[in-house]
């Protein structure tokens, strides 16, 4: 992984700009720390070397300037980030197009069809990490509510946000299944599955179900096809003139033309005839093969000044230690 030093402060930088008069006046000072006096000979002098003391004054100053420099850049925070790195993980890239008429909130299912059908597939996304997943639904139209992503954070809350009557009612199973296989077709990962969810018979849209279950073959897509809905008789909600209202209706559902798209794509069909067999449907779709898939990921920043803080510490006690030991009685 590949880190950069940034500073949450920069301004402050400029104070380093002190540095330098700072320098200016200790050695201008330090030049007139020396006076002259007249006589007629060195030679009751002898020749004087330098101590260690003489120069230890210059490396005391030094530090000071350190400590200084040290403390400014303390202010202007410095920060490690870390660049967008590409991560090579398991996972494959999964569609999942739902069908959102009006039917989908017969009461067959807690509380309907739709919310127990949004609920498990949450689940399902939750669990699985490392697939790039999108969602696309469809009633008498089709659009994409969200593309191919790994942040399952906003899928899911895109899930949540699906309500029916969002789009023209009807079913249009032929237009969900081409608008799924179109957000898959450019996929590289080398499995591509679509799993498609409906509780009625398709009725509208301008692509024929078995004609877009060829398309997804053409891709080599995988669709794996649910039928939602009980045995014999559902509550399905009616509108009448005292608003809606719950009528006993018979279930219908395409089975042949499911089960046929799932043959022609090397899938599988199930029905869905409770809760409880829903998530078992997703539990078994859930032990698909895994192919490796490219995952960009970053990192947030962290604030790199404590070690500064230390090396500062540390400076302090060696002045301190100079100052009062070594140059104890150096003015």
């Amino acid at each position: 992984m590949m880190h950069n030093i940034e500073f949450a402060n920069p301004e402050f930088l400029w104070g380093l700009l002190i540095l330098i008069p700072i320098t200016v006046w200790y050695i201008l000072k330090d030049e007139n720390n020396y006076t002259s006096i007249q006589i007629s000979s060195l030679r009751a002098f002898p020749s004087t070397p330098r101590t260690y003391k003489f120069y230890m004054r210059y490396v005391l100053f030094a530090l000071k300037l350190f400590l200084l420099a040290l403390l400014i850049v303390m202010l202007a925070r410095p920060q490690t980030t870390n660049f967008w790195e590409d991560k090579t993980t398991e996972g494959i890239d999964i569609v999942i197009a739902l069908d959102i008429s009006s039917s989908m909130l017969a009461r067959d299912f807690v509380p309907n069809r739709l919310e127990a059908s949004k609920n498990v597939a949450i689940s399902f996304i939750s669990g699985r990490p490392n697939d790039r997943m999108g969602l696309v639904v469809f009633s008498g139209e089709s659009f994409t509510q969200c593309p191919l992503t790994t942040d399952h954070a906003v899928l899911i809350n895109l899930f949540k946000d699906i309500k029916q009557g969002m789009i023209e009612d009807g079913t249009a199973i032929g237009m969900g299944l081409a608008n799924a296989v179109n957000r898959l077709k450019d996929s590289d990962a080398k499995s591509k599955v679509v799993i498609l969810l409906t509780d009625g018979v398709n009725n509208m849209g301008a692509i024929d179900p078995i004609t877009a279950a060829q398309l997804a073959k053409s891709f080599g897509i995988r669709v794996y096809t649910i039928g939602v809905g009980k045995n014999g008789y559902a509550p399905y909600p009616v509108q009448t003139m005292f608003g809606i209202q719950y009528q006993d209706m018979e279930v219908k559902i395409d089975e042949e033309t499911l089960k046929k798209i799932s043959e022609i794509t090397d899938g599988k069909y199930f029905r869905a005839t409770n809760n409880r067999k829903l998530k078992q449907i997703y539990k078994e779709i859930d032990k698909l093969e895994k192919s490796k898939i490219q995952v960009k990921k970053f990192s947030s920043k962290n604030d790199d000044f404590m070690p500064l803080a230390q090396l500062a510490v540390l400076l302090l006690s060696l002045i301190i230690l100079i100052r009062y030991t070594i140059m104890r009685n150096i003015p």
